[in-house]
């Protein structure tokens, strides 16, 4: 099926990690140390996304992602952007973790399926760069 929003995607280099923490942590010196990190702050936790190379091992964290960028920005009215890229991962029985900023989206997929979903993103009409 032709996808409605055909995108560029950056494969950043670095392997990424999800960590979680309890709410009201303070955030990390470790986590602001890296070109791109992410945070959201709940009622429930706090969750840092960044690269695995400055996480002390006793923080909770699944390890092991990689993080595919969509070359922004997109217009707040523009819809269906991120479904253009989930529904062919999804299709691939890819999961994902998925960032959004002002700016563009951020789709993470753990390594061991980084080049299935190179494959099913490429398949759907989708041109992928690695940076």
């Amino acid at each position: 099926m032709p996808i409605i929003h055909p995108q560029t995607l950056f494969l950043l280099n670095e392997t990424f990690a999800i960590c979680r923490m309890d709410k009201g942590t303070a955030l990390p010196k470790w986590a602001q140390s890296e070109p791109f990190y992410s945070i959201t702050a709940t009622q429930e936790e706090l969750s840092i996304v960044c690269s695995v190379e400055p996480i002390p091992s006793d923080i909770h964290a699944d390890r092991g992602w990689r993080c595919f960028k969509l070359q922004g920005p997109f217009e707040f009215s523009l819809t269906g952007i991120l479904n253009s890229i989930t529904i062919p991962l999804a299709d691939a029985n890819i999961g994902i973790f998925a960032i959004s900023t002002y700016d563009t989206d951020y789709v993470l997929v753990k390594e061991h399926n980084r080049q299935q979903a190179i494959d099913a993103l490429q398949k759907a009409g989708h041109t992928l760069l690695l940076i």
